[in-house]
């Protein structure tokens, strides 16, 4: 009985805690596809980092990799206010990692849940989860000027320093090349 009980609690922690801490639209404990109420009503800090991109609309793309270093490469990407990038993410390593984009606020708070729930899935336009060897994908328009956080969110891999920067420029130009890639529109 007090295992049921148990179970019963966590489960109810986990819907509670997973609609608190969102993100977009999306509620972690929904079915893929699927909005709970919660998630319908909670409003989000994703506005501020920008919104989901139009793949068919990509401006550049940008190769991101992750490594059991617990790093990125790069860490730190310049884009310019009304890009829409593509995020090529690869993972060399032999651990599962994720790219997460949010405000230092969201990653901090989706990290505490991910410590509690480290199997949770994730169905958010900008975050991606990528098995060792393998490679993922985020589209992702920058609507604001300004900084904009990534991680990867995995227990441990946050506190190790696996973190990154997104800086938006206010005007055209004003990220140039400086990424390294050749794809760029001109």
């Amino acid at each position: 009985m007090k295992s049921i009980k148990t179970c019963i609690s966590v489960a109810a922690s986990l819907l509670v805690t997973s609609a608190a801490f969102a993100h977009g639209n999306e509620d972690h404990a929904a079915k893929p596809g699927q909005k709970t109420e919660a998630a319908k009503d909670h409003h989000h800090d994703s506005a501020a980092i920008g919104e989901a991109g139009d793949a068919a609309h990509v401006d550049r793309t940008v190769t991101v990799n992750m490594s059991d270093s617990m790093r990125f490469a790069p860490s730190s990407i310049p884009v310019r206010r009304g890009e829409t990038v593509r995020f090529v993410v690869r993972n060399g390593g032999q651990l599962k990692h994720e790219m997460v984009l949010g405000t230092e606020h969201d990653l901090q708070e989706h990290y505490e849940l991910m410590k509690k729930f480290p199997e949770m899935e994730h169905s958010d336009p900008q975050m991606v989860t990528v098995a060792p060897g393998k490679t993922g994908e985020i589209v992702w328009r920058f609507t604001n000027s300004g900084k904009v956080a990534f991680a990867c969110l995995q227990p441990g891999h946050y506190d190790a320093g696996m973190k990154g920067l997104v800086t938006v420029a206010a005007s055209k130009g004003a990220s140039g090349k400086s990424d390294g890639h050749s794809d760029h529109k001109h």
